[in-house]
């Protein structure tokens, strides 16, 4: 090899170790590689998970069964990412889900009529008013949180705190405690209908994904909404309108919390004031964390914020799936909330940094 030849391969060296540098710095690349890890002992541990076969025309598997579970928690994560980028905090979206997927199934209903002598359901009021109506009340307890944090400056987790008690105890109130049954098949397609073989929760997740990532990147909102998170001070000195962002993030919230309300109501085909959504927030908390996205505010992922809602339901799927407690499952969430808090502390990223130097 030639003088030359080795010091070209020499300077060569040093630029591609900091491309490959480069792409394990990548923000999804954590989370990714996460869910990749999550799949790998699944493969192994699990028989035919990867098996997928088409039934009635439908395709079945685990794979199917993990992202049409982790529909409604990755709704819940795509508001909760807009919420916690502002620097803000929701702790009311379980409370929503379970007063959204209340108000769907009272108006709902399902009234038993013969016609040419065939028993059949039909709804008690149009199920386009009904879905209407628990997304109308869904937005109200966007706009009470937005009220209280944007305009009467309450700290976010006191503000949804508020709701999170009185939103759950409002649905117990319409229901009197008890499970409101849903018995109009058309309502169930929400939740377990099936459109090019493939759930429809699926396809009204990516709907709402699509919309939202085309607002943050061909518009200026998601621009105003890293402003507001990076210093809220400065963006409103700047001319930004920060009380009226932080309203629309809750607002926001809100409504991908009442429409994952309406997928889990139509699933179980019932509405459960008093476990619909429970613990929802801190799995969307949970989510938004581990995609990347920073709890001080600022930068945000909304394609992490997917990923971390598939991580989180497919490690829940495995842990039944290996016949472990239940319990674990709390514990093992507790495990990652606590690694996740640690890695994003300066102090780490501080002794890593001095470590990869």
């Amino acid at each position: 090899m030639s003088v030359h030849a080795h010091d070209a391969r020499t300077a060569l060296e040093p630029a591609a170790a900091k491309e490959r540098l480069v792409f394990l710095r990548h923000p999804l690349f954590r989370p990714a590689a996460a869910l990749a890890v999550l799949l790998l002992i699944d493969f192994f541990a699990i028989p035919g998970f990867f098996h997928l076969e088409i039934k009635d025309g439908h395709l079945y598997g685990s794979l199917i069964n993990i992202v049409n579970r982790a529909a409604p928690l990755m709704l819940a994560a795509l508001g909760m990412t807009l919420v916690i980028a502002t620097r803000g905090i929701d702790i009311s979206v379980g409370a929503v889900v379970a007063l959204s997927g209340t108000v769907a199934a009272m108006l709902i209903g399902g009234t038993m009529v013969v016609n040419d002598g065939v028993p059949e359901y039909v709804s008690q009021t149009p199920m386009p008013l009904a879905l209407a109506a628990a997304l109308g009340a869904a937005l109200l307890c966007g706009a009470w949180n937005g009220l209280l944090v944007a305009g009467f400056k309450l700290q976010p987790i006191v503000a949804t705190l508020i709701l999170m008690v009185a939103g759950r105890g409002l649905a117990q109130l319409f229901t009197d405690g008890q499970i409101v049954t849903v018995y109009y098949k058309p309502f169930f397609f929400l939740g377990g209908g099936y459109m090019l073989g493939l759930p429809v929760a699926l396809f009204l997740v990516a709907a709402v994904f699509i919309i939202t990532a085309l607002l943050m990147k061909k518009t200026a909102l998601g621009l105003f909404i890293q402003a507001v998170g990076i210093n809220p001070v400065a963006a409103r000195l700047a001319g930004l309108r920060t009380a009226t962002l932080i309203f629309f993030v809750y607002v926001f919230c809100a409504a991908c919390a009442g429409l994952a309300g309406l997928i889990v109501t139509s699933n179980i085909k019932s509405a459960d004031a008093n476990n619909a959504g429970l613990l929802l927030e801190l799995d969307a908390i949970l989510a938004v964390t581990l995609g990347g996205t920073s709890l001080a505010g600022g930068k945000f992922s909304l394609v992490g914020s997917m990923i971390g809602a598939l991580i989180i339901q497919t490690l829940t799927y495995t842990i039944y799936s290996l016949g472990v407690p239940p319990e674990v499952n709390m514990v093992v969430k507790a495990v990652v909330v606590f690694l996740v808090s640690i890695s994003q502390s300066a102090q780490f990223k501080h002794l890593w940094q001095r470590r990869a130097a």
